[in-house]
C-alpha cells in the first residue's frame, strides 16, 4: 500500500512542476491561482512521502519520489509546453526509469 501512496506523492510532484510552468505564461489572479496549486500539491506531495516511509527505507523511497516527479516533469515539459526531446535527454531519462526499476526490485 505504501508503494501506492509513494507513486501518488511522485504524481503529485508532476502536478505541481506543471502548475509551475504554466505560472510562468500568466499575471494577476490566474498568476495566485496556479501558486496556490502549486503549494497545496507540494505539501500533499510531502506529507505523502512521509507517510510511504513510515513503512519504506528512505534511502528508496526518496530517490523514487524524486524520479517519479523528475521523470512527470520531463515528459510535461516535452508533451505540454512543447521543450525538445532530445537524444541525449531520452538517452538519461531512459537511465533515471532503470534506476527507480532497479530501485523497487532489490527493496
Amino acid at each position: 500500500m505504501n508503494w501506492i501512496i509513494l507513486i501518488f506523492a511522485g504524481l503529485c510532484e508532476v502536478g505541481f512542476a506543471y502548475c509551475l510552468g504554466r505560472s510562468k505564461a500568466v499575471s494577476g489572479y490566474e498568476w495566485w491561482t496556479w501558486i496556490a496549486a502549486f503549494a497545496a500539491l507540494y505539501v500533499l506531495s510531502a506529507v505523502l512521502l512521509a507517510k510511504a516511509t513510515q513503512t519504506l527505507p528512505i534511502g528508496t523511497a526518496y530517490p523514487v519520489w524524486t524520479g517519479i516527479g523528475a521523470i512527470g516533469a520531463v515528459l510535461v515539459g516535452i508533451f505540454v509546453f512543447r521543450e525538445p526531446a532530445t537524444f541525449w535527454r531520452v538517452f538519461f531519462l531512459t537511465t533515471l526509469i532503470a534506476s527507480i526499476i532497479g530501485l523497487k526490485t532489490i527493496s
